[in-house]
């Protein structure tokens, strides 16, 4: 696919539109949401998945919260889900772009003068 929008064959837009429509379930969002460590934690969780485990565990603090206990209520457990670890984006500041244009500014007029 990368090869027909490099070639003009599929514009750039309509392959990010297809992607962006893909399941919520589909390994390439798990990948997105996971990363290549954990993906397969995430492989299958979509928005309804998600969404029966909160009424899951809902209906489990209800009872938890309404059940005619003789002491102190039982623990219930709750639905394991798979953990979305952020990451904050590295901050780069002006200087540090600048430097790694130039360094590749440099390589290139390098490879130029050696291939030239």
């Amino acid at each position: 696919m990368v090869h027909d929008v490099m070639e003009g064959r599929l514009s750039a837009s309509f392959v990010i539109a297809l992607i962006q429509r893909l399941p919520d379930e589909s390994m390439t969002v798990a990948m997105r949401t996971g990363g290549r460590e954990k993906w397969y934690e995430h492989f299958g969780w979509g928005a309804d998945r998600h969404l029966l485990a909160n009424v899951f565990d809902a209906v489990q603090i209800n009872t938890r919260a309404t059940g005619n206990w003789k002491n102190k209520p039982p623990e219930m457990p709750m639905t394991p889900r798979p953990k979305v670890e952020k990451t904050r984006p590295k901050v780069t500041s002006v200087a540090e772009l600048h430097k790694l244009l130039m360094g590749a500014v440099v390589k290139d007029e390098k490879a130029e003068v050696l291939h030239g």
